[in-house]
């Protein structure tokens, strides 16, 4: 048969809509953890809601394997196997007490799209890989991008002996927990070379009410924030007694406090002269068990997560960042203690694909925003390995990494739709 039209192409989306219910419905009793779910990676919630979305997978025929991070391809052969593959993923781990829809909504939208090309009989150019892609949310083991830089072989040094945090053991043993194989990932072992994957395209919530205010249910995403990281900083001062005069002082945290506020100063400048980026201190704490109300704190941790589109002002404020630190040493005769930063490089969004998925909007009858990512994705990986990648954002209330995320099932379809719509128009199946 020919290239469906736009309205057989939105039938054969709205067709998904139980299977795509009942399957958002079940991976959330996967990772129920009341308030929200909790779908840990390398865990039992992550490891339910592989087992759910492979069940679904093998329903619809699809080829199943994994890789040595334990990530799921599910793959749509296509007419030629050796072509380059389009990848559709996304992760299916949550933060604690998270939302149901934050990562698995891109795996559905894949399940959705290549069950539509089935429906519609139409067989791709070139194999369709929907990824279930590993522990993504880094706040459990404090590493970004673990599932797709280890199927791209590049995890950096030092991550397979990084620690839960709840559980105190490290990312190797979780990983051969799940099946996986770690001693194959110290060897730069990898499922995908960057060269031979067509392109990657993932769905996600929206992390904004950017859709929300523009009453819009999807956005096509125009870049994803690079970012630097101390998970693990902190500040030495000195313990000292509640009545010591100011400057005699080696307060560690009001020198917290002083790092809090510049940082905020830095973001209203970069803010008012229009350069997007975010500062997040997570952590901000003393030690409960060795301060109290009539102690002065001699230490101070936090963790520090700073984003930006561009590498440049990223690499720029990091420099600012250690003039701050400088100068509050010096006035408040406190050490810094930063630890081993995290990196992730800007994630670049490839202009042909995001043309092409604003045109497949436009078939679709969907009037699209463009907007850029304010938080980190699997994609970013991808496009940093030099992989064409895109990304398309649904509608989603009340923010994500929340129990209360309140993505529509008719504002996923509609997502779902301008992706199928692309691959079909992108790949002329027939």
């Amino acid at each position: 048969m020919g290239t469906p039209d736009p309205d057989t192409i939105k039938a054969s989306i709205q067709a998904q809509r139980d299977a795509m219910l009942a399957l958002f419905d079940q991976l959330g009793q996967d990772g129920l953890d009341e308030p929200g779910v909790s779908r840990d990676p390398y865990g039992a919630g992550e490891q339910r809601a592989h087992a759910t979305v492979t069940k679904a997978a093998q329903a619809m025929g699809l080829e199943i394997s994994h890789d040595a991070a334990a990530n799921l391809y599910m793959t749509l052969p296509g007419r030629d196997r050796a072509a380059a593959p389009l990848v559709i993923g996304s992760h299916l781990d949550s933060v604690p007490h998270g939302g149901n829809f934050d990562g698995a909504a891109g795996v559905l939208a894949g399940l959705a799209t290549v069950a539509a090309l089935r429906t519609m009989h139409l067989t791709p150019d070139c194999d369709v890989v929907v990824m279930g892609i590993r522990a993504e949310e880094s706040v459990w083991f404090q590493v970004s991008y673990i599932g797709s830089r280890g199927s791209l072989g590049s995890l950096p040094d030092g991550a397979l002996d990084v620690r839960r945090v709840d559980t105190g053991r490290t990312l190797a043993e979780h990983i051969a927990d799940c099946g996986g194989d770690p001693q194959a990932l110290l060897a730069r072992a990898r499922h995908f070379d960057p060269a031979q994957i067509h392109a990657y395209v993932e769905l996600h919530i929206e992390q904004a009410p950017s859709l929300v205010e523009a009453r819009r249910s999807v956005a096509i995403c125009t870049g994803i924030p690079g970012n630097f990281r101390y998970p693990d900083a902190w500040i030495e001062g000195r313990h000292d007694h509640v009545g010591l005069p100011r400057r005699f002082r080696h307060d560690a945290a009001m020198a917290g406090a002083e790092f809090a506020m510049a940082l905020d100063a830095v973001w209203a400048e970069y803010d008012a002269n229009g350069i997007a980026m975010a500062c997040t201190l997570g952590r901000f704490h003393t030690d409960p068990t060795a301060h109290g109300m009539t102690i002065v704190p001699g230490a101070f941790h936090f963790s520090l997560d700073v984003r930006a589109y561009d590498q440049t002002i990223l690499a720029g404020l990091e420099e600012k960042v250690g003039r701050i630190i400088a100068g509050i040493e010096q006035r408040r005769a406190v050490r810094f203690h930063l630890g081993t930063p995290a990196r992730a490089a800007v994630g670049l969004v490839d202009p042909a694909i995001a043309g092409g998925l604003e045109a497949a909007a436009s078939l679709q009858g969907i009037d699209v925003l463009q907007i850029g990512s304010p938080a980190s994705h699997d994609a970013a990986a991808f496009g940093a390995a030099g992989v064409p990648m895109g990304m398309i954002f649904v509608r989603n209330e009340n923010g994500s990494h929340n129990p209360r995320e309140a993505m529509t099932i008719e504002d996923f379809l509609d997502g779902a739709r301008v992706l199928l719509q692309w691959v079909v128009t992108g790949f002329n199946g027939s």
